[in-house]
């Protein structure tokens, strides 16, 4: 199902793409070394109650998983880079830990994720990556907007990642997004210009550039959920929702400085 939000969706999109933008600031603040992922995933479950938003992960129960998530966030640490389930472990100075947060507000969802490292210590190879995959995160939104194609975006978040050196697993992306949370069209990682489903104003995208340092090849955790990189490297994931408007997209799930400064 692909959905095309009317003018008074849209307008909700962008409240709930500013409470997803907000709550991933918070926790990345509070997020310190000796900072339990099962403390993360209250504070996450306190913010979404106290704005009256719904979790699009407590419930979900995808065929790919097991079981309900859950939780109320993504919590993945060095090694894992998707899905990762929050559990009793305590962040250590150094880890690189991402946070991917998608809810509901008003009727209409937003999904957004943020990679970072924990701590004084601030690993090269690590802070590398994560450039990488922001990078080819804003080349995906340059190359969105009316008339273009989902490949024109793919090609272009893979051209950044492929430049780095990075390889690119296929099996997971990005996808539209609307009164549910995961919905075509799925936007691949790599790709080729010109081709898929041609865009138009209205559409709701998650972006999701992810990548492992050394592999392309993923392992399931033993919680049934959290996906690692098969050679235990590190791992790296930034993801934004966008609008397609009438002249380009519009980034719906900035932080609160990028949205004054816009």
């Amino acid at each position: 199902m692909i959905e095309i939000m009317n003018p008074t969706q849209l307008l909700r999109a962008k409240d709930t793409g500013a409470l997803v933008a907000d709550i991933l600031q918070e926790l990345k603040q509070r997020s310190t070394v000796g900072t339990n992922l099962l403390d993360i995933d209250r504070w996450a479950q306190a913010m979404i109650v106290e704005a009256g938003a719904l979790s699009c992960y407590v419930d979900y129960a995808p065929s790919f998983g097991r079981g309900p998530f859950g939780h109320y966030i993504c919590t993945s640490v060095n090694d894992a880079v998707l899905h990762g389930r929050p559990h009793d472990y305590s962040l250590a100075d150094g880890d690189l830990l991402s946070l991917d947060l998608a809810v509901s507000l008003g009727g209409v969802v937003a999904d957004s994720a943020i990679s970072f490292v924990v701590g004084e210590a601030q690993p090269a190879e690590s802070l590398a990556m994560i450039d990488a995959t922001e990078r080819a995160l804003r080349a995906g939104i340059a190359a969105a907007g009316p008339g273009a194609r989902i490949g024109d975006i793919s090609h272009a978040i893979g051209t950044v990642l492929s430049a780095a050196g990075y390889p690119i697993n296929t099996e997971f992306g990005g996808h539209g997004v609307g009164t549910t949370m995961h919905q075509d069209p799925h936007v691949s990682n790599t790709g080729r210009a010109g081709r898929g489903y041609t865009l138009r104003p209205g559409l709701l995208l998650a972006l999701e550039p992810w990548i492992m340092a050394d592999t392309a090849k993923l392992v399931t955790d033993a919680d049934g959920w959290t996906l690692r990189s098969a050679t235990g490297c590190r791992t790296a994931h930034s993801e934004h929702t966008i609008a397609i408007t009438d002249d380009g997209a519009e980034v719906l799930t900035l932080p609160k400085h990028a949205r004054a400064a816009g």
